[in-house]
């Protein structure tokens, strides 16, 4: 992961413990506290980030990179196993379009 891709995707997620953090947060009913725990990069685009709670557990989000538009920048969310099941299919459909679309080099 770039250097600079790293220090926004860092700086993302301590947003993001910090939000999370907040007693008024719809969910956290039990006022816990979130501090990122561990960041680990998956591609330059991908990362999991483990946050440690004040109950000692560790919550997973899963961040992703948006390189250019309205949308730009580091964006989240924590996956559920249903989320990860749907997700790992992604892939066969990612290869079969890159196989349609291959064709379309020559023309």
């Amino acid at each position: 992961m770039q250097k600079h891709i790293a220090k926004e995707l860092k700086q993302q997620a301590e947003i993001i413990a910090q939000r999370f953090s907040h007693s008024s947060r719809e969910g956290n009913l039990s006022n816990e506290k979130f501090q990122v725990h561990e960041i680990i990069p998956l591609s330059d685009d991908a990362a999991v980030v483990y946050f440690k709670k004040t109950s000692g557990k560790i919550g997973m989000a899963f961040f992703y990179n948006i390189k250019r538009g309205a949308s730009k920048g580091w964006k989240y969310f924590f996956p559920t196993d249903s989320h990860i099941q749907g997700m790992s299919a992604v892939q066969y459909y990612k290869i079969e379009i890159e196989r349609i679309n291959f064709e379309h080099n020559f023309k």
